[in-house]
């Protein structure tokens, strides 16, 4: 079963706000308790890192697809009761892997798995895929408080 989640039960969820809200829809898979998320993120020419991320070129910044796939793991944490009234913040970033550009009028899909929770430590692998092709991979620590 999946729990999807419109940019409205997004804001309920996260405290990113307009600019930094990067994710527009999450699907929540609760069919084997909660250990995956699908995040969408809709890059629009329109975006204002585009004015100076490279105009000529425009293309989507590593460190904001690496932000939208914290973004979907903070809306996944939600979904665990222990940790509902936790916030998630980046602790560290391994194997980050940039293997395609991101452009505007691409559809960035993140999938990100739970590896772990220990204490208040959470480990994520990360993937993020334009037209099914890998843009971005990396695993992921946050710190919950």
């Amino acid at each position: 079963m999946k729990k999807i989640l419109n940019p409205s039960e997004i804001l309920k969820t996260i405290p990113h706000r307009y600019p930094f809200l990067l994710i527009d829809k999450v699907e929540i898979d609760t069919s084997c308790g909660i250990k995956s998320a699908k995040g969408i993120k809709c890059v629009s020419a329109n975006e204002l890192y585009f004015h100076g991320h490279f105009p000529d070129m425009p293309i989507m910044p590593g460190v904001l697809i690496l932000e939208a796939m914290a973004q979907t793991t903070a809306t996944l944490l939600y979904f665990y009761p222990e940790l509902k009234n936790k916030k998630g913040f980046f602790a560290g970033i391994k194997n980050a892997k940039f293997r395609k550009q991101v452009f505007p009028g691409d559809v960035l899909e993140i999938y990100i798995t739970l590896d772990k929770v220990k204490g208040s430590i959470a480990k994520v692998l990360g993937v993020a895929k334009v037209d099914g092709e890998i843009s971005c991979e990396a695993e992921l620590l946050f710190a919950l408080q």
